[in-house]
């Protein structure tokens, strides 16, 4: 598995809605980016902060943060914790 460095946390984006509420297929190019994800992987911190997400936490980000990576067939993100806007309840 990857281990990232210093403050990056590896996402697991949520995929995107496949339908709107009323039932309407949304086509590829109209879906929006997930906002959304699991954490798979956080880092040590950096000058002596601890992190403040963990492994398994369900994530919101910003519209554009992160660095896609495709690792394995799969998809992820890897962003700085600061990019994170709020864990949500499990």
């Amino acid at each position: 598995m990857m281990k990232p460095i210093n403050d990056r946390v590896v996402v697991k984006p949520a995929p995107a809605d496949e339908k709107t509420k009323g039932g309407i297929i949304i086509p590829d190019t109209a879906k929006e980016k997930p906002q959304r994800g699991e954490v798979v992987a956080v880092g040590p911190g950096k000058d002596g902060n601890l992190m403040t997400v963990a492994e398994g936490d369900i994530v919101l980000y910003g519209k554009y943060a992160g660095q896609e990576l495709s690792y394995e067939g799969t998809d992820y993100l890897i962003m700085r914790e600061d990019d994170i806007l709020v864990i949500l309840d499990k």
